[in-house]
C-alpha cells in the first residue's frame, strides 16, 4: 500500500509538473463574460500589470484583437444571449496588448492560440497561449487539464463570495444588466461598440447589425458633439483619466430620427470605454413644461401686478414670486422677505391691522382679506391687497397661511378721485336745485304781479285805454309772463322730485274725467294748429288710485309735445287699454318723430330729440323728463316709440292702486 501510495503522489507531481515548468510562458484563463481567473506570471508581464491587479480584468480592456473581423463571430457581442466565450473564434490570432497601443513607440504584436474548454459541472472557459515562437501551436489538452486543476484549487484556497443553495447561473450577471432601464454599452478606444444591453436597443431602436457599423459619436446630436468630444478626448489621452468616470448630459438620435436626452457616465480602463446612460427625455420635457408655466404664470402676474407668498407658522421668512418684489419695489439679491423686514416698510397704522389678521387667521382658522399700505424705499406709498388662506396639517391644525398680493394704488387712487367727483357733483347739482327752488319761488311773485296786472289792463277794467295798439302789447306781456311762468312750475316740479320732495296725494278718481279734461285744455292750442285731437276709451268707469294734479301734468305735457310737433293736418289719438296688473294710456301722434338714437336720452332733464326738430319751438326741455318722474313716482313707467317721418307714440303704464306699489317699494328699500 504504501509503495502504491507513493506511485499516486509521483503520478501527482509528474502531472502538476508541466505547469510549473511553463510558468515562464504566457497564459491566461478567462470565464465565460471574458473576465481573467488565472494568468501566469509571464502574461502579467507582458500585460504590464502586476499578478495581484490582472484577475478580475476584463480581457477587452488588456488586449486588443489586431484583426477582430477574423476572430469574432459574425453576430459578434450584440445577441443578448451571447457570451464573451461565444463570440471568439478559437484558433491562433494575433493581439496587440493595451499599453502598446498607447506608446506606438513600443509596439509589437503577438500571437496567442485561443481554445474553448467545458467542465463537467457547466462552466466554460477560454485558454489562451502565447505561441507567437513556437512552432507548434496545436493545443495540448493535458497541459490544459493541468491549469483548471489548478485553477480549481485556487478557487478552494481563496473564494471571496460564497453560493447559497444551487449553483447559480454564470450569466447572472447579463441578467442582471438586461433588466435595467439604463442603456449600457461596452466600447473600443476609437469608439466602436463590443456590446450593449436590451435597454439599448429598446430605448434607441438600434439593431446589433446597426450598432457594428456606429460609434458612440454616431449618435450623439450634432449640436452636442463638440462637447461631447472634448469630454472623451480629455479621458482618452489624459494620463489621469484611467479609471476616471465622467458625468455629462448629451442629446442623442435614436434610429427613427426622434431625440432623446440621456444623462451619461463613462469609465475608461485602459483601451476599454464602459457607458451608462439613463434617459431623462421625459424629465426633461416635464422640466420645460414646468418653466414654461412658470413663465406664463409670472407673465400673468406682472400684467395683474399680483404675487403669490406662504409664510409657515412661527418661521420668520416668508416666500415671494418674483412679483411681490416688484409690487413692494425692493431687489431679490438685497431684502430678504421677513415679517420684521415687512414690518419696517408697512404704513404705521397698518402693522397691527396686518399682524392681526395673521393671528384671526390662525385662530378661526379662516380665510381672510385686507388692504394695507406699503412705503417703498423711494418714499413712495403703494396701496396692496392681501388675500390669504389656511394650511391645515392632517390633524387640522394650521401649521402655513399662503395667498396673494396684488398691487391696488391705481384702482384705490381713481376709486378716491371718482369718490370725490361723485361728491362734489352732488353737492353742486344740490347747489343748482337750491338755486333754481329759490330764484323760482323769487320770479313767481312778480311774475303773478305782471300777469295779474296785464290781465286787468287787458280786460280795462279801470277804464278804456286810449290807443288801441296798447292792447296788443298788453297782451304780449301776460302771455310773455304766463310762459315765463310755466317754465318756472316745471323747474319746480323737476327740483322738488330730484330733491324727493315731491310728495304724492293719492285719491280714487275716474281717470276718463280727467282725461278728456285735459283733451279739453289742448283743442284750442290743436285748433290753432289745424290738429284734431281722438279719445279711445271704451270703460267710462274706470278708476285709479292716484294723484289728480300729477296725472294731469302728465296728460297735458304728453299732449302737449305731441300737438307743438305735429304737422298742420295731422293727428293726435289717446286710448286707455285695460291690462291685468296695469292701466296703460297710449298717446300718438302723426308728428315728425324722433331719431332711435335720441329716444333713450331725451327723457332727461333739459335734453331735446335734436336742434334742426325743435328749434321753432319755444320750451326747456323738461316735460319728459317730468313726466317719466312723475309716472315712476306712481310706481309705473314710460315706454316711446317713434319713427322719423311717421310718428310717435308714448306708453304711459299706471298701477291701478299707487298705494300698494309705493308700499312694496318702501318694504323693497
Amino acid at each position: 500500500m504504501a509503495g502504491k501510495a507513493k506511485k499516486l503522489k509521483t503520478a501527482s507531481e509528474s502531472e502538476l509538473q508541466p505547469v510549473s515548468s511553463h510558468e515562464e510562458e504566457a497564459r491566461f484563463v478567462v470565464d465565460e463574460e471574458g473576465y481573467i481567473v488565472y494568468a501566469t506570471k509571464a502574461f502579467s508581464t507582458l500585460a504590464c500589470i502586476s499578478e495581484n491587479q490582472i484577475k478580475g480584468q476584463s480581457l477587452t480592456t488588456v488586449l486588443q484583437f489586431l484583426h477582430p473581423d477574423d476572430v469574432l463571430h459574425e453576430r459578434g457581442l450584440f445577441s443578448g444571449d451571447a457570451t464573451y466565450i461565444d463570440a471568439i473564434n478559437e484558433g491562433s490570432h494575433t493581439v496587440l496588448f493595451s499599453h502598446e497601443i498607447q506608446n506606438e513607440d513600443t509596439e509589437r504584436e503577438t500571437t496567442f492560440r485561443f481554445d474553448k474548454v467545458s467542465r463537467a459541472d457547466g462552466r466554460r472557459f477560454l485558454i489562451g497561449m502565447d505561441v507567437t515562437e513556437k512552432k507548434s501551436i496545436k493545443p495540448d489538452p493535458k497541459l490544459t487539464e493541468q491549469i483548471l486543476k489548478l485553477l480549481d484549487s485556487q478557487e478552494n484556497k481563496q473564494k471571496p463570495f460564497h453560493k447559497i443553495g444551487k449553483k447559480t447561473d454564470e450569466g447572472e450577471l447579463r441578467h442582471f444588466l438586461n433588466m435595467s432601464n439604463d442603456v449600457m454599452a461596452i466600447s473600443h478606444r476609437d469608439g466602436t461598440f463590443s456590446r450593449v444591453n436590451n435597454s439599448f436597443n429598446t430605448i434607441l431602436g438600434y439593431t446589433d447589425k446597426e450598432l457594428q457599423k456606429m460609434t458612440f459619436m454616431d449618435m450623439v446630436h450634432p449640436d452636442d458633439r463638440s462637447q461631447v468630444q472634448r469630454s472623451l478626448y480629455s479621458m482618452m489621452h489624459d494620463e489621469t483619466g484611467e479609471g476616471q468616470i465622467i458625468d455629462f448630459e448629451a442629446r442623442v438620435l435614436a434610429q427613427d430620427g426622434s431625440t432623446r436626452c440621456i444623462e451619461w457616465r463613462q469609465k475608461r480602463s485602459l483601451n476599454t470605454i464602459y457607458t451608462v446612460g439613463r434617459d431623462v427625455t421625459a424629465v426633461k420635457e416635464h422640466e420645460r413644461t414646468l418653466q414654461r408655466q412658470q413663465q406664463q404664470l409670472g407673465e400673468a402676474q406682472a400684467l395683474g401686478r399680483m404675487g403669490h407668498w406662504r409664510w409657515t407658522v412661527g418661521a420668520d421668512d416668508i416666500e415671494w414670486s418674483d412679483e411681490i418684489f416688484r409690487i413692494f419695489g425692493v431687489e431679490q439679491k438685497a431684502f430678504k422677505p421677513t415679517l420684521e423686514g415687512i414690518n419696517d416698510m408697512l404704513h404705521k397704522r397698518d402693522i397691527g391691522r396686518l399682524m392681526q389678521a395673521f393671528q384671526r387667521a390662525i385662530i378661526e382658522q379662516n380665510n381672510y382679506d385686507m388692504d394695507f399700505r406699503v412705503i417703498r424705499p423711494n418714499k413712495e406709498v403703494r396701496f396692496i391687497r392681501c388675500e390669504g388662506k389656511c394650511e391645515k396639517d392632517e390633524e387640522g391644525d394650521v401649521i402655513a397661511l399662503f395667498g396673494v398680493m396684488q398691487d391696488i394704488t391705481e384702482r384705490t387712487l381713481y376709486e378716491r378721485e371718482l369718490y370725490e367727483a361723485k361728491e362734489a357733483a352732488e353737492q353742486a347739482y344740490a347747489s343748482k336745485s337750491q338755486f333754481l327752488a329759490n330764484m323760482s319761488h323769487e320770479l313767481r311773485t312778480p311774475l303773478n304781479a305782471i300777469i295779474g296786472f296785464s290781465e286787468m289792463m287787458q280786460r280795462q277794467l279801470l277804464g278804456p285805454i286810449g290807443t288801441e295798439r296798447y292792447l296788443d302789447y298788453i297782451t304780449g306781456i301776460r302771455e310773455s309772463g304766463e310762459h315765463l311762468l310755466d317754465l318756472i312750475s316745471d323747474i319746480l316740479d323737476m327740483s322738488k322730485i330730484e330733491a324727493g320732495k315731491y310728495e304724492l296725494d293719492l285719491e280714487e278718481l275716474k281717470i276718463t274725467k280727467l282725461i278728456r279734461l285735459a283733451v279739453h285744455m289742448m283743442e284750442g292750442r290743436a285748433l290753432d294748429a289745424k290738429i284734431k285731437i281722438a279719445i279711445d276709451i271704451t270703460n267710462e268707469d274706470l278708476t285709479l288710485v292716484a294723484d289728480r294734479r300729477a296725472l294731469m301734468q302728465i296728460f297735458l305735457n304728453l299732449l302737449s309735445n305731441a300737438v307743438k310737433f305735429t304737422e298742420p293736418e295731422g293727428s293726435v289719438r289717446i286710448e286707455c287699454i285695460e291690462r291685468e296688473d296695469y292701466l296703460s294710456v297710449k298717446i300718438r301722434d302723426t308728428g315728425i318723430g324722433i331719431p332711435a338714437n335720441k329716444i333713450r336720452c331725451i327723457t332727461r332733464p333739459f335734453e331735446q330729440a335734436a336742434s334742426h326738430y325743435t328749434r321753432e319751438h319755444e320750451g326747456t326741455g323738461l316735460g319728459l323728463s317730468i313726466t317719466k318722474d312723475l309716472t315712476e313716482l306712481h310706481g309705473g313707467s314710460l315706454h316711446i316709440e317713434s319713427t322719423v317721418g311717421v310718428g310717435t307714440t308714448v306708453t304711459v303704464r299706471l298701477p291701478y292702486n299707487a298705494y300698494d306699489c309705493l308700499k312694496n317699494k318702501e318694504k323693497t328699500a
